[in-house]
Order: structure tokens, then C-alpha cells, then sequence
């Protein structure tokens, strides 16, 4: 078996083994990615008494297809517990997430929660958050106001993506390097206007992190205590 085919089995393992926190009568937050895949189909195989509510077009699409009943943030009012991906992982519980464009709805979902899982790739878990970028969603209305002022912050570039978010609203990636803090990079591109959301998700909000791995399924618990 190639390494790239043991990858992604790990990956269905670790989406699925992450389902096992959901049980009958949750109300349930399904984030976005190639690994969290796996733990809405596990869901819908198991059709479980559950109401969801997703993080992206494409999650709703998924879900409502397996059977899941799905339903707007609003209409759910509060969640049990949301599981998602992302594209960082650092020894704080820190992430950065935005690659699949959705960040902002990921961190309205995972804000709406006391148990907020992740599950991620080996490949995931860094030293420092930095080297995939940061995603920023953000208005039409000035996105060259919106650069200079990230470059201001520290950025060595910020470049646009072709898509869009769900939402309509361009999708950024800034370059700093290795965050040394990503709390407070967090809070200070939450000031400026222009910017959505920006996709570093402190620590405080995450549970766990359920990493797949060539090796198998494990997890890293946050003492939040």
C-alpha cells in the first residue's frame, strides 16, 4: 500500500472514529474538509436522532444527501458539539483554518459549542502556526486598504484566490512567517476593518484534535482546565 493510499484510509479512520462523540439527541455543528468527510458519512450511516448544522454549501449538500436533517445556525440556536478540520494544529491547540474558504462560518459553528473536535492529518500538527498562510475573508469595498494594513501588522504578502466564500466575499492568504503569537495576531486582525474573519482559531475553543496517522488513530486532549 502506498503511503498516499494509507493517508487517506488513516483519514476516513480518524473522521470516523470522531462520529463516536455524537449520540442520539445532539445537536450538531459539521465543519468542512477532506477528513471530516468521513465523519458525516459515518453519521449518516448511523442515522442517529440528530439535528446538524453546517459549515459550507457543500457540507449541507453532503449531509442533507446522506439523510441528515440540517438546518440554519439560527433555527439550531446552540449546539452539543460541531467537529471540523484544519489546516494547522500547534502544541497550544491553535489553528489556522480558511483553505476550503468556509472559516467564518467554521468559527460562527465552533463558537456555538462547549466541545468543539477537531480532526486533522498528521501532516497537520506544526510547530507554529505560519507556514499555510493565514485566510482572510474579506468586503470588495477596499481590499487594497484591507493589504496595506495586514502588511502594516507584519505580512510579507497577502495575495487574493480566484474563489469566493459562500458568502460572496473575497478570500485572502497573508504570509507572516512562524506566528510566535497567534492570540494576538488573532486580535489584532480582528480590529481592522474590512477583515470578516481571519482563520487562526485560538486554543480555547478546541476539546480535541483527532489526528489520523500511518501509524493509526490518536488523540491530543486540551487540559482547558
Amino acid at each position: 500500500m502506498s503511503d498516499a493510499t494509507a493517508r487517506d484510509r488513516a483519514k476516513e479512520e480518524a473522521g470516523r472514529h470522531a462520529a463516536g462523540y455524537v449520540t442520539d439527541g445532539m445537536k450538531v455543528g459539521l465543519g468542512t474538509g477532506s477528513t471530516v468527510h468521513w465523519t458525516i458519512v459515518e453519521l449518516g450511516e448511523r442515522a442517529l436522532d440528530i439535528i446538524c448544522t453546517a459549515t459550507s454549501v457543500q457540507t449541507h449538500e453532503l449531509a442533507t444527501s446522506l439523510g441528515l436533517r440540517v438546518i440554519s445556525p439560527d433555527e439550531i440556536g446552540s449546539l452539543d458539539i460541531a467537529i471540523d478540520g484544519a489546516d494547522e494544529v500547534d502544541p497550544a491547540f491553535n489553528l489556522t483554518k480558511g483553505g476550503g474558504a468556509a472559516h467564518t462560518r467554521e468559527k460562527i459553528i465552533a463558537s456555538m459549542t462547549p466541545r468543539f473536535i477537531v480532526v486533522v492529518d498528521e501532516t497537520k500538527i506544526v510547530d507554529a502556526l505560519g507556514p499555510f498562510g493565514t485566510p482572510l475573508e474579506v468586503l470588495d469595498f477596499a481590499p487594497g486598504v484591507v493589504t496595506n494594513a495586514v502588511l502594516a501588522l507584519g505580512a510579507t504578502s497577502v495575495t487574493t484566490r480566484e474563489r469566493r466564500s459562500d458568502n460572496g466575499n473575497l478570500i485572502m492568504d497573508a504570509q507572516f512567517g512562524s506566528i510566535a503569537d497567534p492570540v494576538a495576531l488573532a486580535t489584532a486582525l480582528a480590529t481592522l476593518p474590512g477583515i470578516v474573519e481571519h482563520g487562526i482559531f485560538p486554543g480555547s475553543m478546541v476539546e480535541r484534535v483527532v489526528v489520523a496517522g500511518l501509524a493509526g488513530v490518536h488523540e491530543l486532549v486540551n487540559d482547558r482546565s
